[in-house]
């Protein structure tokens, strides 16, 4: 059952020759989900092997170019290709006038439909569900609307535990009642109580994306418990003006931020032009945070499946 963050590009507003601008894919359980659509985000699908007919759901963070500009492409490609099925944006309000351009000006031929969700929340929000996962939206701290984004697999159903079925002669009906969650009153008063008789088979997997913002206090809460993060690291310790200036974190910020929420991984992104090699803000970062990880373009970060024994 994966669950893998794929960096498509991890520069921040200027691409270099070993780095594009931000565009990331998330695969859950068979299902991509296209984060941000920077510059470039086709060639970068196609590496991966992944076609665009599988992307149903694309999230983007805020209107900068850095972040949308490959989105013109992306949706015409899609057409070119016979794209029937919806096609879900979500994104800041502004996003409904470049939507109407699209349509206006390059959409003859376009068999498909786009359905914008507009992005005003002042706190945490669900935006989209699906069987496997529920996704939330919330405000970041940027010099435009900008939002992050989490993605929290859905509880799985319980399981009995095996020795219980024989020990109490369980009926299918208990069995499935059981399962469902509900404890089960025989008929001669017996109860068995859902929380000795089953048990969840693996632990929820999570992971958010925090980019572009500066450190505020209410992120930490609002992403908690996030197996995974992707956090803003445009700048390092040296630069933490510039960073303060324009809305952006350093590696350091990032990890504190990781910290508080008691991620279990951090991953960086977002990396100034002016950073040949990322690896000094990583650097930095593990400092506070041990396992901290400099994203390069291709690179594939997996949250494992935690499964619990009967």
């Amino acid at each position: 059952m994966e669950f893998t963050f794929t960096t498509l590009g991890t520069s921040s507003a200027s691409p270099n020759p070993h780095r594009q601008t931000a565009a990331h894919l998330l695969r859950v359980r068979g299902h991509n989900y296209l984060i941000d659509c920077g510059e470039g985000c086709q060639k970068s699908l196609q590496q991966q092997g992944c076609g665009f007919a599988s992307i149903d759901n694309i999230f983007i963070s805020h209107l900068h170019g850095d972040h949308l500009f490959g989105i013109f492409g992306l949706l015409s490609t899609m057409s070119m290709q016979g794209r029937t099925a919806p096609l879900y944006i979500y994104a800041p309000a502004g996003f409904q006038a470049i939507k109407d351009f699209f349509m206006e000006q390059f959409a003859d031929g376009v068999k498909y439909e786009i359905i914008f969700t507009p992005l005003r929340m002042k706190g945490k929000e669900m935006i989209m569900e699906n069987r496997s996962i529920e996704v939330y939206a919330f405000p970041l701290n940027h010099r435009v609307d900008t939002f992050g984004f989490m993605f929290c697999e859905k509880q799985p159903q319980r399981n009995v535990h095996k020795w219980m079925v024989e020990a109490y002669n369980l009926s299918l009906h208990e069995i499935a009642l059981l399962k469902n969650g509900e404890s089960v009153m025989r008929e001669d008063g017996e109860e068995l109580e859902v929380e000795r008789f089953t048990y969840y088979p693996y632990h929820p997997r999570s992971f958010a994306y925090c980019c572009d913002t500066a450190p505020f206090d209410s992120l930490a809460g609002w992403v908690a418990g996030a197996d995974m993060i992707y956090h803003d690291a445009t700048y390092s310790e040296a630069d933490s003006d510039k960073a303060e200036k324009y809305g952006h974190s350093t590696g350091v910020t990032a990890a504190r931020l990781a910290v508080q929420a008691g991620a279990k991984q951090l991953v960086l992104g977002h990396f100034s032009a002016r950073y040949p090699n990322a690896e000094v803000i990583a650097e930095e970062a593990r400092t506070v945070f041990p396992g901290a990880v400099a994203a390069r373009d291709g690179g594939s970060y997996s949250i494992p499946l935690d499964k619990i024994s009967d």
